[in-house]
């Protein structure tokens, strides 16, 4: 289970400084088999091979954001932790300057601009309920015309946590997103959208035809 920074949530004040005062990778992302095959799904999900722009709030130490910057030519990586954005960019450090990784609130600090791809990570069951709308209700106009968005949570209840997983993916399915796939488990769920209806992957590669109105359902 993985847990990322914002100052809008229900959580206790200094939650988060104080799991990374404790161990700096205290929720175990470099080293559960639990995170890296969850990584390595996100991946799969993603429908292009290569991406111009991304943004992953709540990146934390940067071990799905390493994945990321693989395939993007500019990857924006934030968190509200200090800490975390210290060994972030020590991990993204091979990447140069076409990564960065600074100290940002998800809510008040959302970056200008449209994205190819935005990454939300086990980062939404913690804001509270204004937050939370904020934060959706601006997706579609963060994502360029062919962009997508990646959302994956937990599934399983946190009794500290404001809502679980699911909570959080039935309020992006009720959106204005477009739902373009997914995957889930009894420990995650991982749901991609688009801002407007794209073809699928094989239609894309010219595998298969167009459905009637050209467009994936």
């Amino acid at each position: 289970m993985s847990a990322r920074a914002t100052s809008n949530t229900g959580m206790p004040a200094g939650y988060f400084g104080a799991m990374y005062a404790k161990d700096d990778d205290p929720w175990g992302f470099s080293s559960r088999w639990y995170e890296y095959r969850k990584y390595a799904l996100t991946m799969a999900l993603l429908s292009s091979p290569r991406y111009e722009s991304a943004f992953e709030p709540g990146g934390s130490i940067g071990i799905l954001s390493a994945a990321l910057a693989e395939r993007c030519d500019e990857l924006i990586c934030t968190d509200l932790s200090s800490r975390a954005i210290e060994l972030a960019s020590e991990n993204l450090a091979p990447y140069g300057e076409r990564v960065r990784a600074y100290v940002a609130d998800v809510v008040d600090d959302w970056p200008a601009g449209r994205f190819d791809l935005i990454v939300l990570s086990e980062l939404l069951y913690y804001l509270d309920d204004a937050s939370l709308t904020t934060v959706v209700d601006r997706l579609p106009d963060s994502l360029t015309a062919d962009g997508e968005l990646v959302a994956v949570h937990w599934r399983w209840p946190v009794g500290e946590y404001p809502r679980t997983g699911d909570d959080v993916h039935e309020v992006l399915m009720a959106s204005d997103l477009v739902h373009r796939g997914g995957y889930a488990d009894r420990d995650f769920r991982a749901d991609v959208f688009t801002a407007r209806p794209l073809p699928s992957v094989a239609e894309s590669g010219g595998l298969v035809g167009p459905p009637e109105d050209g467009h994936e359902q």
